[in-house]
């Protein structure tokens, strides 16, 4: 099960507070690939990995954001792995700014002997995608968007 979690509790200042985290930010910058995560149990081992930059789109600092991301494999609906990632604290991002790029990187991935660029050529490889979810104070989940993990070795 992959599934990246990423955590952001977004709390606005003014009016905001209660606006859907869907108005008060945005992801920009957004990068997906798989991440070398070392070797395990005497195997290579790749996991999903999301990069991306909020931008606070509203008139109000946003503060207290948390996201979700929910990472699955192309043709499946169950989740694969998971992270989650309080992103944004009691630092507000101010009217038109921007965070500092967030990684979100599931847990689980895929491992074997081959070499890791290899391992992306492999017939039994299966491609995912990511669904990242946001969500500020006492407010609802909210899915800011939807991407495929591409086929290509992320160094960070």
């Amino acid at each position: 099960m992959l599934a990246v979690f990423l955590g952001v509790g977004a709390a606005a200042c003014g009016s905001s507070a209660s606006e859907p985290i869907s108005k008060l930010v945005e992801p920009v910058d957004v990068r997906t690939g798989w991440f070398d995560a070392g070797v395990e149990n005497g195997m290579n081992k790749l996991v999903p990995t999301v990069t991306l930059t909020l931008k606070n789109v509203s008139s109000d600092p946003v503060a207290n954001v948390q996201l979700n991301a929910v990472i699955r494999r192309v043709g499946e609906t169950e989740e694969w792995g998971g992270a989650y990632q309080k992103v944004v604290g009691m630092d507000a991002i101010p009217p038109g700014g921007t965070t500092k790029p967030i990684v979100l990187r599931s847990n689980l991935g895929y491992t074997g002997s081959e070499p890791r660029a290899q391992m992306l050529k492999n017939s039994q490889f299966v491609d995912a995608h990511v669904q990242v979810f946001a969500k500020h104070g006492g407010n609802q989940w909210t899915k800011l968007g939807e991407w495929q993990i591409a086929r290509e070795m992320l160094t960070q």
